[in-house]
């Protein structure tokens, strides 16, 4: 069991067991991941069966680490049983941090600039002295690997869509296409996975996972990942604005030609949206996980747009055709984005109960009163739950760990019984004395954890708000 294994690795790198062990949610692949509880810190365990890409991942990690980027440290690893420790870099991702914000505002656009930073700096001095030889399963992004892309896109969405197509059309089409894109330069690390729910943002910093596909490819791939990805909803506009501030940084470091930057984009762009679709199908269509089917229409928007205004240097007629059949669609574009609204409040005991505007008579309320309470020292007073001293106060104290978990066990349940059944709304409430610290920061963390695991959107409210006194 990996459970068994993490415990003795845990206990064997900190000379103490754990004192509690809670597997996170699944993502798209195999690999498992657990909260590992320690006195006054929590690490990440992870389990995956596939040798070859922890030994890829594991290389990349320390190489990265070496070189002072913002990746997760490796712990400890125990090959044999494919297991490895990491430092926890919490709950929030780039793509939770959008789901907070209602439009783009300076503050998000500055965000996003600041990962297109980074990941040019990655892309290029990271792929300084990188071992490629141990890239999982291909060491660059050549015609085999595109090849890939587009079977996945053909086999698991167009097949299990039920498009028509004629397939020696377009598998000319594919060639026609493999050897345009292949004539980019490609000697640059290439992410391969470089989305907003890759991208952890942890003590006011931005930090980056799922590289361990990685391998050497063409620089507009990482960025057309990032620009294009599909629930991250980014407007056009800003999609234009973020891809000028990436060409600027790119002119400035003398990498790369800007002109050739901009003709081999769009190009790039569309490959990462098939296989994007072909992650969608073959996980909605064919695993029956009905939030991959939910990115469907997010893609079919962003297709839509290029047919429109991109004026491709290679002629492809019959995958037009299939885009212009994809999106005129009425099932794919019919397929519902999120179902389930969940909404969190932080709330005083003093000033009683929140209401639950939806009228279904309430939801769950989770007391807050029990815990370590920073507001008693005057360090923390004038602050709230969503401030970095008060979330550090907190996250030092093993009852707060325990509490979150406990609260998540049931949380977990009732979402994913709600969702089951087309439920539409779901409350959840906070407590504690003032509204103010520990309910605020419990409110803020649940939304993190729930936006980054589910197809839901998530409103927070702190009825105290007016009533803090803050410096």
């Amino acid at each position: 069991m990996p459970i068994d294994s993490l415990r003795t690795l845990f206990t064997q790198t900190f000379s103490q067991p754990p004192l509690s062990i809670k597997e996170l949610s699944a993502s798209g692949s195999n690999r498992r991941y657990f909260r590992m509880l320690g006195k006054g810190f929590t690490i990440i365990g992870a389990y995956n069966k596939d040798f070859k890409e922890n030994q890829a991942f594991i290389s990349f990690s320390k190489h990265f680490h070496a070189q002072g980027f913002a990746v997760p440290e490796v712990l400890a690893e125990d090959a044999n049983n494919y297991i490895y420790l990491l430092s926890d870099l919490g709950d929030e991702t780039l793509y939770s941090y959008r789901c907070k914000f209602n439009e783009f505002t300076s503050e998000l656009i500055q965000t996003y600039k600041e990962a297109l930073k980074n990941l040019l700096t990655f892309q290029t001095r990271g792929s300084q002295g990188l071992d490629y030889s141990l890239c999982y399963p291909r060491n660059a992004f050549d015609r085999q690997s595109i090849y890939w892309d587009l079977n996945y896109f053909k086999y698991y969405f167009l097949k299990l869509a039920h498009i028509s197509f004629d397939e020696q059309l377009l598998e000319n089409d594919f060639e026609l296409f493999t050897n345009f894109l292949l004539e980019a330069e490609a000697d640059f690390f290439l992410f391969r996975d470089f989305q907003s729910r890759n991208i952890m943002l942890h003590d006011n910093k931005l930090f980056f996972i799922d590289y361990q596909g990685g391998r050497k490819g063409a620089l507009p791939y990482d960025v057309a990942s990032l620009l294009y990805d599909g629930k991250a909803a980014i407007p056009q506009n800003i999609r234009e604005e973020l891809l000028e501030y990436y060409i600027q940084q790119l002119t400035h470091a003398k990498v790369w030609d800007a002109a050739l930057f901009r003709k081999y984009y769009y190009a790039f762009v569309l490959v990462r949206i098939m296989q994007a679709m072909g992650s969608y199908g073959y996980r909605g269509f064919y695993e029956r996980k009905e939030h991959f089917l939910q990115s469907i229409p997010f893609a079919l928007k962003n297709l839509s747009w290029i047919l429109e205004h991109v004026q491709f240097p290679v002629a492809l007629p019959t995958l037009w055709k299939v885009f212009k059949q994809l999106v005129q669609s009425d099932k794919l574009q019919s397929l519902k984005q999120v179902k389930l609204k969940i909404d969190i409040s932080s709330f005083s005991y003093k000033n009683g109960y929140p209401e639950d505007s939806s009228g279904n008579g309430g939801g769950f309320v989770f007391d807050c009163r029990c815990l370590p309470n920073p507001g008693r020292q005057e360090a923390y007073a004038h602050l709230t739950g969503q401030h970095a001293e008060v979330i550090n106060f907190l996250e030092k104290e093993k009852e707060v760990i325990l509490f979150f978990e406990h609260i998540t066990s049931i949380i977990d349940l009732a979402v994913k019984n709600y969702l089951d059944r087309d439920f539409s709304h779901l409350s959840i409430s906070f407590g504690c004395t003032g509204g103010q610290h520990r309910s605020v920061y419990f409110a803020e963390k649940l939304s993190n954890y729930l936006l980054s695991k589910y197809p839901v959107t998530t409103s927070v409210h702190h009825t105290a708000e007016k009533n803090w006194e803050l410096q």
